[in-house]
């Protein structure tokens, strides 16, 4: 077997790892999420847009976002494994960079939807393949819980992040300060896009495309040694392993299958089962972060809360390995239960107590931090490490999806 280290391009013989993971990261997610929010009812910004008077436009601005996400992660399913985890990401980031510029340079309401679409499209792309490049870039198993933790608190800093740069901006009436914060997200996509074009995709998309020898050279890259290492080796014929079980067990995989949602799967592999856990996590974690985002909140809490929330995934980095992930899910869940209850009790006795109403806002911060910890970072890794290789662009897309 050749070594063909010496193939791979300079500016990734340059690069730890470590770099793999770490320049795969940034806030854009949660900032391009957030961004808008913070100018919704600015007066510049709307004497841009021609002021709209009808009920339904602001939201309509505001869902389109979330509706070219959701969209877009459904779709990612059927291009995904063709361009690579590491093109995915690349596309995102220019669709971010488009709908960015589209958006800072709007005078229309029509203007600003398209722009969202194009960012909404961005994410949809990225957040479906982010997890799964971390994932299989992982030297060692206990790297991908980590570094998905990492990534979450990184995506979820983002929005407040957003918010105070919105803070800050709207203080003035001029156009421009509303312009710039949109016009921001560039700079996210730019440096995370630009990075990720000097990097390689991971060694199981090689694998599974039938490049061994690209496979074999980035998986030696990641271990630093050379391409006949028996650490490689190991690695290479578990990998290819997987990917000929998997092919086996695609036989017996009917569409049809997939109408139980996983509550029946006859699948050798129980691929259907994996692919429906990775859409009802994300699903079932946006239903529970519904119940206490309320609007209601002034802004200058709102955005304090959200850095409770981006603080709560820290403590996941350190300890994902050693608690597991089932665990940090499901005490995570009993914690939360228990948080929202005492709320809702606080919340039916405390009108007219002030000490109570600010004792049931403390209980928010715990619960936020409590999401962050348990259901933010775990959900993503869990989902990234169910999905059978041949189907993990599939699954990360079915993540997504039940995330937006």
């Amino acid at each position: 077997m050749r070594n063909k280290l010496h193939d791979v391009p300079k500016p990734l013989q340059a690069l730890s790892p470590k770099d793999c993971h770490d320049l795969t990261q940034d806030p854009r997610y949660g900032y391009d999420a957030g961004v808008l929010g913070g100018v919704l009812l600015h007066p510049p910004f709307l004497d841009a847009i021609g002021n709209p008077t009808g009920d339904y436009v602001i939201p309509m601005i505001t869902a389109s976002y979330d509706l070219a996400a959701c969209v877009t992660a459904v779709g990612v399913a059927f291009f995904a494994f063709n361009i690579g985890r590491r093109g995915t990401v690349i596309l995102g980031n220019i669709g971010a960079i488009v709908g960015s510029i589209i958006q800072a340079t709007s005078y229309s309401v029509a203007q600003l939807i398209v722009g969202r679409l194009f960012t909404g499209f961005a994410i949809g792309c990225i957040s479906s393949a982010v997890p799964t490049y971390l994932n299989e870039t992982g030297i060692e198993i206990g790297d991908r819980g980590p570094a998905n933790a990492f990534n979450a608190a990184l995506l979820i800093s983002g929005v407040p992040l957003a918010y105070w740069i919105d803070y800050g901006f709207t203080k003035s009436d001029a156009q421009w300060s509303w312009r710039i914060p949109i016009a921001f997200q560039c700079i996210f996509a730019i440096v995370s896009g630009g990075m990720m074009y000097f990097l390689p995709d991971t060694p199981r998309w090689y694998y599974a495309r039938n490049r061994f020898e690209e496979g074999d050279a980035i998986l030696a890259q990641l271990n630093d040694t050379d391409v006949n290492d028996d650490k490689v080796q190991n690695t290479r014929r578990e990998i290819l392993a997987n990917i000929e079980a998997e092919l086996e067990a695609n036989a017996s995989l009917r569409w049809t299958d997939f109408l139980s949602m996983g509550i029946v799967d006859k699948t050798r592999m129980k691929i259907v089962r994996r692919i429906c856990i990775c859409f009802w996590l994300p699903m079932i974690r946006s239903v529970i972060l519904s119940t206490v985002a309320k609007p209601s909140l002034v802004s200058l809490l709102s955005g304090v809360l959200n850095i409770f929330f981006a603080l709560g995934c820290i403590p996941l980095i350190f300890t994902v390995e050693r608690v597991g992930r089932r665990s940090v899910l499901l005490y995570g869940a009993m914690a939360m239960t228990v948080l929202i209850t005492v709320f809702t009790a606080l919340v039916a006795v405390g009108s007219g107590h002030p000490d109570i109403q600010w004792a049931s806002i403390a209980i928010i911060f715990l619960f936020l931090a409590t999401f962050g910890y348990a259901w933010q970072g775990s959900v993503w890794l869990v989902c990234a490490e169910i999905a059978p290789l041949e189907y993990r662009h599939i699954g990360a897309g079915a993540t997504a999806f039940g995330e937006w």
